[in-house]
């Protein structure tokens, strides 16, 4: 009795897939399910489902598999090596509903359903996460336009922080100029005596004498007329 009804489900999808439906052996097929997404960047996403009936199918679950088609274009949302776990585990609850009827037709629609869905879900994540770094990027322009709110918290913090760096400015303006005073080796002005300022031509017009110690000569001769 499995082996006729093996059979004719066989005859019917092969009416229903005609163009999709492959056989390995008299027990074993595959199935190529297009996903209907619509997305202008990629194609649609292709998986293989392959079914093999035990002997005693349909009173006893199908053996299935899932697979990339050959050299098949990777899609940004659905990778079938990562995601045929998952994909199997849902349609556990649709095999065991269907235990001792022809259920192939079924087991495609649901696969084809959950992986739509599942790269729905991951196209809405992308997008949403994708539109909340917008909101992010805005905000924080929004920031750099208005500033950020006056308080009493906000004017001390601005406050410590300018004070800091108004102290650490007058810092490196006193080390400049230090290490510009080093550099240029600036020294106190030399004190010249009269004889030194005479041949310096410094000596100004009228300028009375000045002895090499820096006394004036009247002063000098004063001192010796006091010593006789």
């Amino acid at each position: 009795m499995g082996r006729e009804e093996q059979i004719e489900e066989r005859e019917v999808l092969d009416s229903i897939f005609p163009d999709e439906i492959t056989d390995i052996s008299e027990t074993e097929y595959r199935i190529s399910i297009t996903l209907d997404i619509e997305d202008d960047e990629d194609e649609a996403p292709v998986i293989v489902l392959t079914v093999r009936y035990p002997d005693d199918y349909p009173d006893k679950a199908p053996l299935l598999e899932l697979s990339a088609p050959p050299n098949g274009a990777p899609h940004e949302y659905l990778n079938v090596a990562d995601d045929k776990e998952q994909l199997l585990q849902d349609l556990e609850a649709t095999v065991e509903e269907n235990i001792g009827m022809a259920m192939v037709f079924t087991l495609v629609s649901a696969l084809k359903e959950a992986a739509e869905q599942l790269v729905i879900e991951r196209r809405g994540a992308a997008a949403k996460v994708h539109e909340e770094a917008l909101l992010a990027a805005e905000r924080e322009e929004n920031k750099k336009l208005h500033g950020t709110p006056v308080n009493r918290e906000t004017f001390l913090q601005w406050r410590e922080g300018f004070l800091k760096e108004m102290e650490e400015a007058s810092i490196r303006e006193e080390e400049e100029r230090v290490a510009e005073l080093k550099k240029a080796r600036i020294k106190e002005p030399a004190k010249f005596t009269g004889r030194q300022l005479w041949e310096r031509g410094l000596a100004a017009a009228g300028q009375e004498e000045v002895e090499e110690d820096g006394m004036p000569i009247e002063d000098v001769q004063k001192l010796k007329v006091g010593d006789n």
